[in-house]
């Protein structure tokens, strides 16, 4: 569940230069709520945006299979990237629902990170909660830290060794982050960042009357967190450099 902002201190604009993008995230939709705007911008401009998924999402709706449940969700993956722009997707296949972070976690990030060799990773939230009082998922917690790792492992070139020639990252970007810093502006691209979430329509059916099962929601988030941005739609991001 992605928090709505308070008041908080302003924002700063995103002060680098972003290249190469890959998103890497635990399930199905996790970009889509709110990152997806940005990588709308980016892609607008020509940056290459590739996306990197822990699991197929399998758990993820309660009155479907795993199995049935993984295909579905892997199409409106799919589907959902390309409105913004997006033609790759990978997965890796860990399990939904219990993600464990460690070595192996580790060593498949950082084999996509030296393959696609981005500029710029966009991860999801890695902190215990996403405001006071409101948890987390394990799947979250476990997947963005590693992303987090795997930046400083894909660039030590005696670690993983036998995954090629070692890649630095410029700096991971982590959205739906209590400790935000810094902002995106998606002005431009709100709509097109709600029409990637309207693609996940099984997942959206599957959540009911939850508020987050309205795409538009996305709107009063992204309006909300501008408003520590001068009052323009956007993204807020937590900011790592290496």
């Amino acid at each position: 569940m992605l928090p709505l902002v308070d008041e908080q201190p302003d924002l700063a604009p995103l002060d680098l230069e972003i290249g190469r993008v890959l998103a890497v995230v635990a399930h199905p939709d996790d970009v889509e709520y709110g990152a997806a705007a940005a990588v709308a911008a980016w892609t607008a401009a020509g940056h290459e945006v590739a996306y990197l998924l822990a699991t197929r999402g399998e758990a993820g709706i309660d009155g479907l299979e795993p199995a049935e449940c993984a295909r579905v969700r892997e199409e409106e993956q799919r589907a959902s990237a390309r409105v913004v722009g997006v033609e790759v997707v990978e997965f890796l296949d860990h399990p939904d629902g219990v993600v464990e972070y460690g070595v192996p976690l580790r060593r498949d990030i950082t084999a996509a990170v030296r393959r696609h060799r981005p500029d710029t990773l966009l991860l999801f939230n890695h902190r215990e909660t996403w405001a006071p009082g409101t948890l987390n998922s394990p799947d979250h917690r476990a997947v963005g830290q590693a992303g987090l790792d795997a930046a400083g492992d894909a660039g030590n070139r005696w670690v993983f060794p036998e995954l090629g020639p070692p890649h630095q990252v410029r700096a991971a970007l982590v959205a739906g982050s209590p400790l935000a810093t810094h902002a995106i502006d998606v002005s431009a691209t709100v709509d097109a960042g709600i029409a990637s979430l309207r693609e996940h329509r099984a997942y959206l059916e599957g959540l009911g009357d939850h508020p987050m099962a309205d795409p538009e929601f996305l709107r009063v988030f992204l309006e909300q967190a501008g408003t520590r941005f001068g009052g323009r739609p956007a993204l807020a991001v937590e900011v790592y450099r290496f």
